[in-house]
């Protein structure tokens, strides 16, 4: 049996930041420092080199989850017709 590991336990931040960073990345038309600035607005002070780290790191692993998620929305749609 495989072993699940958890790609976020040697960070400091917890996975819903790391999470939040991310799309707010992908899903707006932002810069790395626009990110940065958005977080320090917030109360969470952050790197714009941490951003990019996290993005090239969790970015493709976020991304096969959402095809995984559309794709099987789009089986169950199909389904129905």
């Amino acid at each position: 049996m495989a072993k699940s590991t958890n790609p976020f336990r040697y960070f400091d931040s917890s996975a819903e930041v790391i999470r939040l960073v991310v799309m707010m990345y992908v899903k707006y038309p932002l810069s790395l420092r626009n990110v940065e600035d958005l977080l320090h607005e917030r109360g969470v002070d952050i790197c714009h080199e941490t951003v990019r780290f996290w993005w090239n790191r969790f970015g493709p692993m976020f991304a096969a989850e959402i095809r995984r998620k559309r794709s099987s929305q789009l089986r169950q749609h199909t389904q129905w017709c």
